[in-house]
């Protein structure tokens, strides 16, 4: 690669992640937090007045659910379809022996949108401090039987039911069942 063609994937790079971040309606701290490179650098790379190392390119690809060669890729091109397996480790937010927490969303939408398998063993429990103000959680039983609790109210639900409730409180998954429980889970930050 010549120096020029180098300079030329350098910018694009920047540019491509100021576009990434603005489709994904994320602020620069946001970008931050998720990617874990500070602000200013991002800033920074954002305006080309910076060039990204490679470890910090992994970091902010990782940020939108991407490998380095989809950001660096030149041809502007994402997948239209993106799949996540079923034996895909690098979604497993959680597992313990009472709770395992899958991500089924692209990890790039998170923050806005958040979809999880969540699967509880016989008494299991999944309890949540409050999110930000305004976030709502909707969730469906695939199997087994759970007590819904938000703040100060609860709701027993079963196979098949559905339940949408405040997640800016303190709330809670609990298993009441003989077996395990399965629940889909959907996040949506307001």
């Amino acid at each position: 690669m010549s120096e020029s063609s180098a300079e030329d994937v350098s910018r694009e790079v920047c540019r491509r992640i100021r576009t990434l971040r603005q489709e994904a309606g994320w602020s620069l701290d946001v970008l931050s937090q998720a990617s874990g490179v500070s602000r200013s650098m991002l800033s920074q790379i954002e305006r080309e007045q910076a060039n990204p190392t490679l470890a910090v390119t992994v970091k902010i690809a990782t940020a939108f659910g991407m490998t380095v060669g989809q950001l660096v890729e030149l041809s502007h091109q994402l997948p239209s379809i993106n799949v996540i397996r079923a034996d895909d480790r690098s979604h497993i937010f959680r597992e313990d022996e009472e709770c395992s927490i899958r991500t089924l969303s692209p990890l790039k939408l998170e923050k806005d949108v958040e979809f999880y398998e969540v699967r509880l063993t016989p008494g299991g429990e999944l309890r949540s401090a409050p999110h930000f103000e305004g976030t709502r959680e909707f969730l469906t039983v695939q199997k087994g039987a759970i007590r819904l609790e938000s703040d100060e109210e609860d709701s027993p639900l079963a196979r098949g039911d559905s339940a949408s409730y405040r997640a800016d409180v303190p709330h809670a998954l609990v298993n009441e069942g003989r077996s395990e429980a399965i629940v889909f889970l959907v996040v949506i930050y307001s």
